[in-house]
């Protein structure tokens, strides 16, 4: 009896059998073969998954080296094409045709997959493994150091070695770090379609850290691309942005600057991205020179450098206090409201300053750190009422403090 055990699907005639039809048998296994390097095209008939099965002896598109997969809809979500019979080893190019702009996983057994970006190609290899066979990317986009870049338009959880190329123009989503990554694991995150600044990409840190810190990172720079590299602790960030980064520094303009560090010395500001500027030296110096400072394109001035820029408006953040530390980094402006007695800490360095505007201080038993406090009445504690005004400041390691008055 014939069997179709091979990869083709062909017609495997026994010795001796089909008298008077080999000749019509061997003729069509000829037709198959070619159809194994030919073009074929399989529409996905609705919004949901589809399996598409070479059939045994069958001219059928499945077969084709160039599958093009199309659908009688628009594609709601990313959905899974499966090839069968799962035995088959073979490869297809590829292409994704479908309406709606989504990506299809191509799968054949409970092993590995592959996804096909709306609009995109891949080479794909399937092991014909069985229940467990895997599909595998025989030519992935591969960039220098190493990095394998996919389009994303939606959610994604990124791998070790990938870069991740995010529009966000459709509107803000999450990109996943991996989970348990290795010391010089690398994910890297471009802003594809220019609209972090309005759509913002969030870089979900998956159970690690992010530079130290146990919180997600918003990119909220168009243009930005930012390099994540585990360094066994936590990952590090590292970050460039293109000709088209919307929030770059320039220094006639008058722009409003967010969550910067401004130092003492004279009225410079560090720690300010540069572009193709030259910054005045104004009342001070510059690297110790009275002199202007070209910066060339691309350079990022550093925390430790000391620059005057001009005509720059720096709006400080107004911060909700949970905890019970005086801390500088949470922001100048800070409001608390209490709900419980309450023991503050001191957090500050010499040079910080806050103002604390203080809810419910009357209702309950509130506990400053040691410091020396500014009043008409000498160093005496105020009595709190139901609203009030606190500065607090560091000078050396003095902690200082000044009641401003109720504002009930």
């Amino acid at each position: 009896m014939a069997t179709y055990v091979n990869n083709l699907r062909l017609k495997e005639i026994t010795t001796g059998d089909e008298d008077g039809t080999w000749g019509t048998s061997t003729n069509t296994n000829l037709e198959l073969i070619t159809d194994g390097f030919s073009y074929g095209t399989k529409q996905m008939s609705s919004d949901a998954d589809q399996t598409f099965t070479m059939p045994d002896g069958t001219a059928d598109a499945t077969r084709g080296f160039y599958l093009k997969l199309t659908s009688a809809g628009s594609l709601t979500t990313t959905r899974v094409v499966t090839l069968g019979p799962n035995t088959v080893s073979k490869m297809w190019m590829i292409e994704n045709a479908t309406t709606g702009g989504q990506i299809i996983t191509i799968k054949q057994g409970s092993g590995a997959t592959v996804n096909i970006d709306n609009g995109s190609k891949a080479m794909v290899i399937t092991d014909g493994a069985g229940a467990g066979a895997a599909v595998f990317n025989s030519n992935p986009t591969v960039a220098a150091g190493g990095l394998s870049y996919v389009a994303k338009t939606a959610n994604y959880t990124a791998s070790n070695l990938e870069g991740v190329l995010a529009n966000t123009t459709g509107g803000a989503f999450t990109v996943t770090l991996p989970a348990s990554p290795s010391v010089g694991d690398q994910v890297v995150i471009a802003d594809s379609g220019g609209a972090f600044g309005t759509n913002n990409c969030i870089a979900g840190r998956n159970g690690s850290t992010i530079e130290g810190a146990a919180s997600d990172l918003n990119l909220n720079i168009d243009g930005v691309s930012v390099q994540f590299v585990y360094s066994g602790s936590t990952w590090e960030v590292y970050a460039q942005v293109g000709g088209n980064g919307g929030d770059a520094v320039t220094l006639t303009g008058t722009q409003t600057l967010t969550n910067k560090t401004i130092s003492a010395d004279s009225n410079t500001l560090s720690g300010i991205a540069a572009s193709s500027f030259v910054l005045s030296n104004g009342s001070g110096n510059i690297d110790g020179s009275a002199s202007q400072k070209a910066i060339p394109a691309g350079v990022v001035v550093g925390t430790t450098d000391t620059q005057t820029l001009t005509n720059k408006t720096v709006r400080d953040t107004v911060y909700a206090l949970t905890g019970t530390a005086l801390l500088a980094t949470n922001g100048g402006i800070q409001t608390k409201t209490l709900a419980a007695n309450t023991t503050f800490t001191d957090s500050l360095t010499s040079g910080d300053a806050i103002v604390l505007q203080l809810e419910a201080g009357a209702s309950y038993t509130v506990t400053f750190p040691t410091m020396t406090w500014v009043t008409s009445a000498g160093n005496v504690a105020p009595t709190l009422t139901a609203k009030d005004t606190l500065v607090f400041w560091k000078v050396s390691s003095v902690l200082y403090g000044a009641y401003t008055g109720s504002y009930v």
